[in-house]
């Protein structure tokens, strides 16, 4: 089965954002074909939490775990530190101050 290109996920996910009224940009744009997806949601107060996919080794499926929470600034720097180890990441940034991603809807949560 093909996989999407990490470009074409990022286009999606950012077109799905904007369809609910959610801003929402892109701040590092890792490799368009392969690289992994980091999404930093800012609640607007000062607060972030930052999201990585998981692949779970037990049942084969792929889920969106916290990487980082706190201040934003905490989670700024939690996200340069993965930057850091991999120069092909991508960082999407989410702003929304009632704490919508929507990675847990379908087509995004797995």
């Amino acid at each position: 089965m093909p996989r999407l290109t990490t470009e074409f996920w990022v286009q999606a996910y950012l077109t799905r954002l904007r369809l609910h009224d959610i801003p929402a940009f892109v701040v590092t744009h890792g490799d368009n074909t392969a690289g992994a997806v980091l999404i930093k949601l800012n609640t607007l107060d000062g607060r972030a939490v930052a999201f990585q996919r998981s692949f779970d080794l037990m049942s084969g499926t792929r889920t969106w775990v916290e990487l980082a929470r706190g201040d934003d600034t905490q989670v700024d720097h939690a996200l340069a530190r993965q930057r850091g180890f991999d120069p092909d990441i991508w960082v999407i940034e989410v702003e929304d101050r009632k704490g919508r991603h929507l990675l847990d809807e379908p087509g995004l949560s797995g």
